[in-house]
């Protein structure tokens, strides 16, 4: 996957002055050589055990030389916490603390390192310097359980890094009789990301542009055919979707300006069709599953939901609509539904922007909806087909009508069922889906779009939420819990 941070784990060791710092540097010692042994990539230990504010700044130095964004403080034994959270201050990228459990009962004598009391002062003084941190559920670890707490951590660091560094291009204005997907730009600026909305104009005129680059043209038509195979149904417009797909991969290298990574969001109806002459579904599928989400309508929160789902799975990722019931006809007998019930069952379903590696079978077809406005022959270029049973997590980070942040996470699976329907469509199986619903998608006017990564990545999402400082969370509640203002009567 391009377009991602490379996370590169600071694990950083602190020792309060009436402890033996040698309990931290052994212990240090021993959390490594497991790091070594489940061979977890780019993690360093700092060759500085932080004991005071002169060993934070020698700290801070190394992890600036070697180019550190992310970074774990571990509590060998108590630890100072000033020293400890100035830190975590001063080096400003995503942080988490770890401390180390006690080895057995023959060090407790003398060799006690009291890192469970540790672990309190440290959260009060974040609290103290209003910093945002990951703190585990369970943070006083063995070294073995500390690397899987690692692993966790590096997935929700490129989250973090990847949104703190992304820019989001728009292409064109929503249509008046579907503003679904508009929300205030605000919250983006807030969390760091960078807004650039363009014309569809402008975008027509890159496309002419590249007219005249013919041989790279040729070069990715040839890889579209090659990937396609036999489910090229219209070889005829095939150069142009190559020409467009160049458009914005050059349009990504030469914009991102002062940002590492970038999502699009593009107009692509009513007007587009008319003027392109095809559809640019298939074009946004093979960018976002290589790691530059395309978002369908104009749908800027929707480009970035689907980048943090893409950073926390590593894997592509697709937007889709929350889209249709689905009738008792379709699911066979004795399917299993992973835990839901027939009435939480959906179907996810988009025109075709679900990259081919994401779906069961696929091929370009037209799109039947559009279609029914204007003449088949310029709705060409989707990519339907069943989306592949996998484990999966729906998520969106949006702004509501206040400018303020909410989001929802919830995981299930797509379904080994066929659809028997048009387009790049699944059946959605999310255990407590009807009254999560009625209760948060609708109750909190969410839009129709939901990111999807092809994986459970729930856990790294909500932790990432929570160290953007995204407070409003929502997940599916289990049978007996009410939602806000649910009906207790009505269930």
């Amino acid at each position: 996957m391009i377009n991602q941070p490379v996370v590169k784990l600071g694990i950083v060791g602190v020792s309060r002055d009436c402890f033996p710092v040698e309990l931290t540097k052994a212990r240090m010692a021993a959390l490594m050589a497991e790091v070594q042994k489940a061979a977890l990539p780019e993690v360093y230990d700092c060759p500085v055990t932080i004991e005071n504010e002169k060993d934070t700044m020698k700290a801070l130095d190394w992890a600036k030389k070697n180019g550190i964004n992310a970074v774990c403080m571990f509590l060998g034994n108590f630890g100072p916490e000033g020293p400890t959270t100035m830190f975590v201050q001063k080096f400003q990228g995503p942080a988490m603390v770890l401390a180390a459990k006690e080895e057995g009962k023959a060090n407790l004598a003398s060799d006690r390192g009291d890192a469970l009391c540790g672990v309190l002062n440290f959260s009060y003084n974040v609290g103290l310097r209003r910093l945002k941190v990951y703190i585990p559920e369970y943070p006083n670890v063995t070294p073995a359980e500390a690397v899987k707490e690692l692993a966790d951590f590096r997935h929700i660091a490129r989250v973090v890094i990847g949104l703190k560094n992304l820019k989001v291009f728009g292409f064109g204005p929503r249509p008046f009789d579907f503003l679904a997907c508009n929300a205030p730009i605000q919250p983006l600026y807030d969390l760091g990301v960078e807004v650039q909305e363009n014309s569809e104009l402008d975008l027509k005129v890159q496309f002419d542009k590249m007219a005249r680059k013919s041989s790279k043209i040729k070069a990715i038509a040839a890889d579209m055919e090659k990937e396609l195979g036999n489910r090229n149904t219209y070889p005829e417009i095939i150069n142009k979707m190559a020409q467009l797909e160049l458009a914005l991969l050059d349009w990504y290298e030469n914009n991102r300006g002062a940002s590492n990574y970038a999502v699009f969001a593009n107009k692509c109806w009513p007007a587009w069709q008319p003027v392109f002459h095809f559809e640019p579904c298939y074009v946004n599928s093979r960018l976002t599953g290589r790691g530059i989400p395309v978002a369908c309508e104009v749908d800027l929160y929707g480009a970035v939901s689907e980048y943090m789902a893409e950073c926390a799975s590593e894997m592509p990722a697709t937007l889709l609509d929350i889209n249709n019931s689905v009738p008792d006809d379709v699911i066979p007998s004795g399917a299993d539904l992973k835990g839901a019930s027939k009435q939480d069952l959906y179907m996810g379903f988009h025109c075709g922007n679900t990259c081919a590696e994401c779906m069961k079978d696929c091929k370009i077809k037209y799109q039947l909806i559009q279609a029914r406005l204007m003449s088949p022959d310029i709705t060409k270029g989707t990519l339907e087909g069943q989306i592949k049973p996998s484990a999966t997590t729906m998520f969106r980070l949006q702004s509501n009508s206040d400018s303020k942040l909410v989001s929802y996470i919830a995981e299930g699976h797509f379904l080994d069922i066929d659809p028997c329907s048009f387009g790049g469509i699944g059946v959605a199986a999310i255990p407590g889906f009807a009254r999560f619903y009625r209760h948060v998608l609708v109750g909190k006017r969410f839009p129709h779009h939901g990111a999807y990564a092809f994986k459970n990545v729930g856990k790294i999402l909500f932790e990432a939420l929570h160290l953007l400082g995204v407070e409003d969370i929502n997940t599916p509640l289990a049978a007996g819990q009410l939602y806000p203002g649910e009906n207790p009567f009505a269930i």
